[in-house]
């Protein structure tokens, strides 16, 4: 079986997204070099690098969505909002999960989720 191992998100901007990030996070890069950042999120590394392929904007933001786990999306949604951060759908319910969505500087969505397990 496959496990995920990381994440990278390619930018022009490295800068601007990892301290974006490091306030979402609420922690420093765990790795930072030369225009590299990453961060061990559970399981996952997450890096954000610069990509002479990844120019302005995403054009397609919701093909691939970085999701993070929380108990409380609603506090965490208020307090990522506050950072600064685009939001993009406010916290709703599926099923028996609560979702929101934002956007990062880059224009790729992320999300806040609560655990797939959480019992309700």
């Amino acid at each position: 079986m496959l496990n995920l191992n990381s994440i990278m998100v390619g930018t022009m901007q490295t800068q601007v997204m990892a301290d974006f990030y490091e306030k979402v996070l609420q922690k420093p890069a765990d790795m930072k070099e030369d225009n590299w950042y990453g961060w061990l999120i559970g399981n996952c590394f997450m890096s954000i690098g610069e990509h002479s392929e990844a120019p302005g904007m995403a054009k397609e933001p919701a093909r691939i969505i970085i999701n993070f786990e929380t108990t409380d999306v609603k506090k965490e949604f208020d307090r990522i909002k506050a950072l600064g951060a685009t939001v993009v759908k406010e916290p709703y319910e599926m099923g028996s999960m609560h979702i929101a969505t934002f956007a990062d500087p880059d224009g790729n969505y992320f999300q806040l989720m609560t655990p797939w397990n959480e019992e309700k």
